[in-house]
């Protein structure tokens, strides 16, 4: 009967990792406090918070927005990196700020944090 049982949730385990493996987007290991401190420097947080609207979407927000889009790092990475107009929410528009990095692991790394959150 033990047996029975260890089988079950082996099979049950193998299924998990497999649908793991090939459902959704993984965002890998992040490293939150470089990310906010990047946010930080960039001035992210003037307009962004994490879980609440403020100036702009938060980031919680975002990251539903773009939940299982599978070009979802190639358009934030874009949003951060190029300065895009984008719409604010009282209707406005303005270019969106620069990330403070030209480094593409950090900048990977943020986009991450706010995917993930």
């Amino acid at each position: 009967m033990k047996l029975f049982t260890v089988q079950k949730l082996i099979k049950l385990s193998s299924l998990g990792l497999l649908m793991a493996a090939f459902t959704g987007v993984s965002y890998g290991a992040v490293d939150a406090d470089a990310a906010v401190s990047l946010a930080k420097k960039s001035d992210c947080l003037k307009c962004h918070a994490v879980d609440k609207d403020k100036k702009a979407a938060s980031f919680k927000h975002i990251a539903e927005k773009w939940k299982d889009k599978a070009d979802a790092q190639a358009k934030l990475t874009e949003a951060i990196t190029k300065g895009p107009k984008v719409k604010l929410k009282d209707g406005s528009e303005e270019a969106h700020k620069v990330i403070a990095s030209q480094d593409a692991n950090e900048i990977k790394n943020v986009v991450d944090w706010i995917l993930s959150r």
